[in-house]
């Protein structure tokens, strides 16, 4: 019986929303430097270029819609209530906008601006490009709260105190590449979890899991569900 279930989704969940991923072949950083556009570095450098690659994905992502994977998930939250915690390594809202509540963003959000100033979170949709106040202190820091190379993801803390806590430990379209979140399974593991990997093809931790599949998560993602939501509780 199911108790208490972590799921972390990465760029492979929103793909299929129709947002580029950022390490595909025709993904986002084709034509843009990691260093030119998601480094604290590059901010300082070229804060003009870093606010026009952001304020273009925060308008692409106000035509896309959720998926059948994320309307699954947020279907198995009504089921599992506090007992699901969805870690994404996205910022987008897709999760969000599927009706999914317990959804902790360790990578930032893009409709999200963080002041360098005051540090400051505030919900931000509009363009960040010529350097709009800051609502809290008034200043012109602003810039796009998402977690570039080199910072610490957001709530570390209460990701891990839920992954030693699991019972089951979910990865959905992620490439096992990026650390923190590429070590989840391991953790979740030695603290007696089970560990299942949904993703479109093998990643470079699927031998880490208990069990492994493949396919698009719109697919395998609500066939899994289904099977949790058939499980004793």
């Amino acid at each position: 019986m199911l108790v208490k279930v972590v799921v972390l989704t990465g760029a492979g969940i929103s793909a299929e929303s129709g947002l580029a991923t950022f390490r595909d072949a025709d993904g986002l950083w084709q034509g843009h430097s990691i260093d030119d556009v998601a480094t604290p570095e590059a901010f300082v450098r070229e804060p003009a270029t870093v606010h026009r690659f952001y304020d273009a994905r925060r308008r692409e992502l106000r035509s896309a819609t959720p998926n059948p994977a994320h309307l699954a998930l947020a279907r198995l939250e009504q089921v599992l209530g506090d007992d699901l915690l969805v870690v994404t390594q996205n910022v987008d809202d897709l999760h969000e906008r599927a009706g999914s509540r317990r959804v902790v963003h360790m990578h930032g959000e893009l409709l999200s601006a963080l002041c360098e100033g005051c540090q400051g979170r505030f919900v931000w949709d509009d363009d960040l490009a010529g350097a709009p106040a800051c609502p809290g202190c008034g200043n012109t820091m602003l810039r796009p709260d998402v977690v570039w190379f080199g910072e610490m993801p957001y709530d570390m803390d209460l990701i891990e105190r839920a992954l030693l806590e699991a019972d089951l430990f979910v990865a959905i379209g992620t490439s096992g590449a990026v650390y923190p979140a590429a070590g989840f399974v391991r953790m979740a593991a030695l603290a007696g979890a089970k560990t299942l990997e949904l993703n479109l093809d093998s990643s470079e931790t699927s031998h880490l899991f208990d069990d492994s599949r493949q396919g698009p998560a719109g697919t395998i993602v609500p066939e899994w569900v289904a099977d949790v939501q058939r499980l004793p509780r």
